[in-house]
């Protein structure tokens, strides 16, 4: 099996913590002078992980004969920077190590066939994500009280401020029992006093949300990709209540979760 990395960080840029394909898009979207200072505030490196043609179609070819045609490529014309070769490897040891790139914000690994053709939409391709356990406050919930069916998170930024930062799949219904039991209405002024919430990412659809105190802490298991305000872009999965440590104790908001 071959072994690629892939990740949100195609494009780079030092604001931020934003996903590398919400920043390419909105690169897409500019013209003109508006499209050069994009250029220049999200620098961006096309990594090549395939090679389907060179004179003629090599779709037909193995993934090693392909690959092995990419690298000759880039050996031969000294390809550099922003052209990128997308690393590759059937070493586990390698992908170990490519699982601890968390500064890098690797969001997943591609596995293929070695002497498999090229086939648009290959069902044969297997992905990896790379996610992590980390702990989130529950800001508000959809359902009801007595009934969660799913929960927003939070967590506290740098200057104190509740941030928004994602929201749970379907939780069990003993998990949904369990927090329905500590949920309380906010007691004062909530912070998310109305805000609109997505229902998810890629969609403007708002869920309806009740709004509860913001001092359950719930430990999830995350994937490190992350939209362009830095919130979790999929939704994450409750593992537990975490009645042993305080609100004040989780990372702050934006902070990256450990390594898997």
């Amino acid at each position: 099996m071959h072994l690629r990395p892939r990740g949100g960080r195609r494009a780079r840029s030092a604001q931020g913590s934003g996903s590398g394909s919400e920043r390419l898009q909105q690169r897409l979207a500019r013209r003109g002078t508006g499209a050069v200072e994009a250029a220049r505030q999200w620098p961006a490196h096309y990594v090549i992980f395939d090679l389907l043609h060179a004179g003629t179609s090599l779709t037909n070819w193995s993934h090693t004969r392909r690959r092995a045609a990419l690298e000759s490529l880039f050996a031969d014309h000294r390809l550099k920077a922003p052209l990128t070769l997308c690393p590759s490897t059937t070493d586990s040891a390698v992908t170990r190590e490519w699982l601890e790139w968390t500064a890098a914000r690797l969001e997943r690994l591609c596995f293929k066939r070695l002497d498999e053709p090229y086939v648009r939409g290959a069902r044969s391709w297997r992905k990896y994500k790379v996610r992590a356990t980390t702990e989130a406050v529950v800001g508000a919930v959809t359902g009801s009280l007595a009934a969660p069916r799913t929960v927003l998170l939070d967590r506290y930024d740098a200057a104190g401020r509740l941030q928004y930062t994602g929201r749970s799949t379907t939780l069990s219904q003993a998990a949904g029992r369990a927090l329905a039991d500590l949920l309380v209405s906010p007691t004062g002024t909530h912070p998310w006093q109305g805000w609109m919430f997505s229902a998810g990412w890629g969609t403007q659809r708002a869920p309806d949300v009740l709004l509860v105190e913001p001092e359950v802490v719930m430990e999830v298991a995350v994937d490190v990709a992350r939209d362009n305000a830095g919130r979790w872009r999929h939704p994450v999965r409750p593992h537990r209540i975490r009645t042993d440590i305080g609100v004040a104790q989780i990372p702050l908001f934006g902070e990256n979760p450990a390594s898997p």
